[in-house]
């Protein structure tokens, strides 16, 4: 037991919406220096407290605490970024025409539901709330239920700096029911999600009495493309960035590797010695990379995965198996960093997300063929391409269908990019000059300014 959380109902739901509700005029109505000024004073006091902050998200969510404190501080940058967006949110004069002048104006849409994710609670959470918060509009934040505890405490920092009303956070068991309250409220004006693509496609068909912005940051289905030019252990120190941190458990973790047939072996021989040297354990534990699986269902996908994959010829050179830690008081649902080879569009792996500490390896040899098959999937989040020739790693920038693509790099999500992705994977963006638009409303004003006759 390391804390507790309210188990909110649909009246604290209905609660949260009003009281963000009563506090949007008054949260608009400041300047917007005078908003990024009180944000700021939150933002410098969650760096201040970054550590104790990473220690609760460790053993909330079971990341190690290095990539714990990395997300505490990488949620700061994004909500910094959301600061400074909110007062660079610029209006335009039109060119004169016949005696008129055109104005257009900007305003923020209004009092936001801000979901959020388990896997990155802290980030996801920060992100989302910079944008709404720094454009004008008051939050209600519902946490995924396995971590409230990160939630509420940002919150509290930022509350300390805030007028009443303009962060609310929801903790619940009963997400359907508290985000379909909030749902039905006609003056909550935008919804933002980050989750499975399942729960996305539910909220946009939720009926509602006025249409809503909506933005989804929902699955992926990752690839990673190998080309023979690439400098080989570069690649793989990438790789096993994009793969094994947060086990595994990221949206834009690598779910494919494609590798070509002339580097196959010795990329294929460098994974197997590095997964090896991985440490498994408590997130507290300096010398941990790999901690444990969010719950049992998560611990469920990723061996139904790997047994799939076996039984239809796949071969395992890392891992494959649930992990049993020999000290008895270390409990949680872990699963050994795994590497398969031998793998093909048969294998359940092949189509959809594991969420888990699961590598499997393609060879290809046609740089046409491996494209095609990257773009293979309902989802379009993110890609990543390794090698030297810029001619075709500009090529495969330009065809691959994801709204993320790292080239030679393994941190392609930054404050200063648009993050989002194509087809299944979402809509909307958050982060870089996109990232404010879908938190502001645009008024076209037409003004005649002269006495001339209008015909």
């Amino acid at each position: 037991m390391i804390g507790s959380a309210a188990d909110g109902t649909v009246d604290e739901a209905r609660a949260a919406g009003e009281s963000a509700v009563a506090a949007f005029d008054g949260w608009r109505g400041l300047a917007a220096e005078e908003r990024s000024a009180r944000l700021r004073r939150g933002l410098d006091t969650i760096r201040e407290r970054s550590e104790p902050l990473a220690r609760l998200l460790s053993l909330e969510n079971g990341k190690p605490f290095r990539e714990a404190h990395g997300e505490i501080l990488r949620g700061a940058a994004m909500l910094e970024w959301g600061i400074e967006e909110g007062r660079r949110v610029y209006g335009r004069v039109t060119p004169s025409s016949s005696g008129t002048r055109g104005v257009v104006l900007t305003s923020p849409v209004g009092p936001a539901l801000v979901i959020t994710p388990w896997n990155f609670p802290a980030s996801m959470l920060m992100r989302k709330m910079g944008l709404s918060l720094s454009a004008g509009s008051p939050v209600i934040a519902k946490p995924a239920e396995q971590t409230p505890l990160i939630a509420v405490a940002i919150a509290k920092i930022l509350n300390e700096f805030l007028p009443a009303g303009v962060v609310n956070v929801v903790t619940t068991s009963q997400p359907g029911a508290v985000v379909d309250e909030l749902m039905k409220n006609p003056r909550i004006r935008k919804v933002t999600f980050t989750g499975s693509t399942e729960v996305g496609l539910r909220l946009l068909r939720t009926p509602t009495s006025i249409l809503k912005r909506v933005s989804l940051e929902l699955g992926g289905h990752t690839p990673a493309i190998v080309f023979p030019d690439a400098d080989v252990e570069a690649a793989i120190d990438s790789i096993m960035t994009a793969k094994f941190a947060n086990a595994g458990q990221s949206c834009i973790s690598i779910n494919r590797l494609f590798v070509h047939s002339d580097v196959r072996d010795e990329v294929v021989a460098g994974l197997r010695e590095r997964i090896g040297r991985l440490q498994i354990g408590h997130g507290f534990d300096e010398e941990t990379s790999i901690g444990p699986l969010i719950d049992a269902n998560g611990l469920e996908k990723v061996e139904r995965h790997v047994a799939d994959a076996r039984e239809r010829g796949a071969e395992v050179l890392a891992g494959g198996s649930r992990w049993h830690p020999d000290d008895a008081t270390l409990r949680g649902e872990f699963f050994e960093p795994t590497l398969l080879a031998g793998v093909d569009e048969s294998m359940i792996i092949s189509k959809e997300e594991t969420f888990g500490p699961v590598l499997p390896v393609f060879e290809f040899t046609d740089d046409d063929d491996v494209i095609a098959q990257a773009n293979n999937t309902t989802y379009g989040l993110s890609a990543y391409v390794f090698g030297a020739d810029f001619d075709v790693l500009w090529g495969a920038m330009e065809r691959l269908e994801f709204g993320v693509i790292g080239v030679n790099e393994v941190m392609p999500n930054r404050p200063e990019l648009p993050f989002g992705g194509f087809k299944n994977s979402g809509q909307g963006r958050e982060g870089g000059n996109e990232g404010i638009e879908d938190y502001v409303e645009t008024k076209a004003v037409a003004i005649r300014t002269g006495r001339g006759r209008i015909m």
